[in-house]
């Protein structure tokens, strides 16, 4: 008789540090938007429901924490985005999918913090950070097509706009998540056509970022 493999110890062992893994990912995220790039790691661990010992099995310094924050974000909302232009039909629903999907990945939060702290260089940010590009101006241009999105506004313009308002603002404690999905409704509002101004200056397309957004 065979046995099943997929529930040796060693199996199982695997299964239950890749969880660990994304319960610390998850609460870093959580505590580096409310906190800084310089919160404790005894409260990132409490919040991930792991040791100490656990954590820095995973990511034994800050610079490789802050680093694998950032990747598991981008990775997360193009994932989501991806998800969302097979299931949305409606063009500009699933542009508007895709905003409030990375406003709560904390995106606005973490980009300005963890910047100095990693490589924007590094093979595997830049492969993350392209493939953010090509599924936003995939999903930019189905809405252009759709005639729902003013032709004045770029993807450029959308991630700049989804990071800003995304921030934390100045003197809060962390982030609002009901006061961030009301501005940016507000926002999407804006973008939908009829126009009801003319935008000052062009388009900003992603080219125009070059690689700045994270």
């Amino acid at each position: 008789m065979v046995s099943d493999t997929s529930t040796t110890p060693r199996t199982q062992l695997r299964a239950d540090a890749m969880r660990n893994r994304e319960r610390i990912l998850v609460a870093a995220r959580d505590a580096i938007a409310a906190q800084g790039p310089h919160a404790p790691f005894d409260d990132i661990a409490r919040r991930a429901g792991v040791g100490n010992a656990t954590l820095y099995r995973h990511f034994p310094d800050r610079e490789s924490l802050l680093f694998h924050v950032l990747l598991y974000v981008n990775e997360r909302i193009v994932e989501r985005a991806q998800r969302t232009l097979e299931e949305e039909r409606d063009p500009f629903e699933a542009l508007r999918r895709m905003v409030l999907d990375a406003a709560e990945e904390r995106i606005g939060g973490l980009c300005p913090m963890l910047g100095p702290a990693i490589d924007p260089e590094d093979a595997r940010l830049v492969a993350s950070r392209e493939r953010m590009h090509r599924v936003t101006q995939r999903l930019i241009d189905q809405a252009h097509a759709s005639g729902q999105l003013r032709r004045d506004v770029g993807a450029g313009d959308l991630l700049v706009a989804v990071s800003r308002l995304t921030t934390t603002v100045p003197g809060t404690r962390g982030v609002d998540n009901a006061l961030t999905r009301r501005h940016l409704q507000i926002f999407l509002d804006g973008l939908r056509t009829p126009s009801r101004s003319e935008l000052p200056g062009a388009a900003i397309t992603l080219h125009d970022l070059k690689d700045e957004f994270c």
